[in-house]
C-alpha cells in the first residue's frame, strides 16, 4: 500500500491552502511558495557542489514549511484587519 508520512499530510494541507487562495491574487501563501522555491534552488546548488545527492524530500519539506508559513501569515494579517 502507500507508505505516507506527517509530512505528505502536511503538503496535503499545504496544497488546500494554495488552491483555495488561487483566485485571490497576490497574497502571502504565493509569496512563500516563491519563497520556498528560491531556497529550494539554492539548497540544490549547494547539495551539487558538496556532491549529495538529490533528496526530494528535503525540497518537499521546504516548500510545505514555506507555504504554512505565508499561509500563518496570510491569516494573522487578514484577522488585524478585522475589528
Amino acid at each position: 500500500m502507500f507508505n505516507l508520512t506527517l509530512w505528505d499530510f502536511i503538503g496535503i494541507v499545504a496544497f488546500i491552502c494554495l488552491f483555495a487562495s488561487f483566485f485571490i491574487g497576490k497574497n502571502a501563501i504565493w509569496g512563500g511558495l516563491v519563497l520556498g522555491i528560491v531556497i529550494s534552488v539554492i539548497v540544490i546548488i549547494i547539495n551539487l557542489v558538496i556532491g549529495n545527492s538529490f533528496n526530494l524530500d528535503l525540497y518537499k519539506i521546504i516548500l510545505t514549511i514555506s507555504v504554512l508559513a505565508g499561509a500563518i501569515f496570510e491569516l494573522i494579517g487578514r484577522l488585524s484587519k478585522r475589528k
